[in-house]
């Protein structure tokens, strides 16, 4: 292969930082050296090329034709070396990624399964940011989110996660049996901003006589999975945050109807992905869809901490 016969790069990135300013002392501001050698190596790559890249006027820099063609080549590939750059640089030993969501998503599906995101990339310190509202993902209030809805969130990757069904759910001392008990029992609501409440239940079941105005009122759903566990009450809950207590019999599904709402999204800008440590947590949180591998993945930690 021939060598490549290219002029100094210094003089090449003097060039480039003076045209795009169109002024030496600036490039020479940007490069931290004088105003002069930035001259200097513009006339040198002049002469080394055999044309005028800029027409001089006082106080002014104005490219030429020539010095134009270059210009766009040049800053195409410092860009590109740039940006390859900074893929290649070690990232920190630590790096840090808040994630936003739910109170009832971050406790109960979340925070169980931290250990196995700490046992596969111990470098990484997660955030969980707890919130209702939708937050910035500017990387300054948070870096990703778990959120409820269909969108659309504009500039922004969403990946389902899991359906939203909603189920009426009580402790099994309640003995509860058909919808037409409810009038005699507690509801249990929360009053954060929620994709179901009780009026949306009985708008498909109608029962008699029920007030869903009426009941306990909790600041998020943690309160009335809670209160439903110690009998305190009726609660209607997204299946997927109570499987564990279901499956236990510590909670159970008298009666239906189950109503589907909008879906548990994960919401990041599609940039970032390229980051080691954001596309880790992804990682991490598609993997909890399988209750096998998290399940197994925790066995394991235990086994050899042993």
């Amino acid at each position: 292969m021939m060598p490549r016969r290219l002029p100094s790069l210094s003089a090449l990135r003097a060039f480039e930082a003076a045209a795009r300013h169109l002024s030496a002392k600036r490039a020479a501001e940007e490069l931290s050296v004088t105003p002069t050698a930035i001259s200097h190596q513009i006339r040198q790559l002049e002469e080394s090329l055999g044309v005028a890249l800029f027409v001089r006027r006082p106080r002014q820099l104005v490219l030429t034709t020539q010095g134009q063609s270059l210009l766009t080549v040049l800053s195409d590939s410092f860009d590109a070396i740039a940006e390859t750059v900074t893929k290649l640089r070690r990232p920190p030993a630590r790096q840090a990624v808040t994630l936003s969501t739910t109170p009832a998503v971050a406790s109960r599906w979340l925070l169980p399964w931290v250990c196995l995101l700490r046992d596969a990339h111990p470098q990484i310190d997660l955030s969980i940011q707890v919130s209702h509202q939708a937050v910035a993902l500017d990387g300054v209030v948070a870096d990703m989110a778990i959120r409820y809805g269909e969108g659309p969130w504009p500039g922004l990757v969403a990946e389902k996660l899991f359906d939203n069904v909603f189920v009426p759910v009580c402790s099994p001392v309640l003995k509860l049996r058909e919808p037409a008990e409810l009038v005699r029992h507690t509801l249990l609501h929360f009053s954060s901003p929620a994709p179901l409440d009780w009026a949306a239940w009985q708008r498909q079941v109608q029962v008699s006589g029920l007030d869903v105005s009426a009941g306990l009122m909790f600041s998020d759903e943690t309160h009335g999975i809670t209160a439903a566990l110690d009998g305190q009450g009726i609660a209607l809950m997204s299946r997927h945050l109570i499987e564990e207590e279901l499956r236990q019999g510590r909670l159970v599904q008298p009666f239906g109807p189950e109503v589907k709402a909008a879906p548990f999204q994960l919401v990041y800008p599609p940039e970032r992905l390229e980051e080691p440590a954001i596309a880790a947590v992804r990682e991490w949180i598609i993997g909890l869809l399988d209750p096998q591998a998290r399940e197994s993945g925790c066995r394991a930690i235990v086994e050899r901490q042993s």
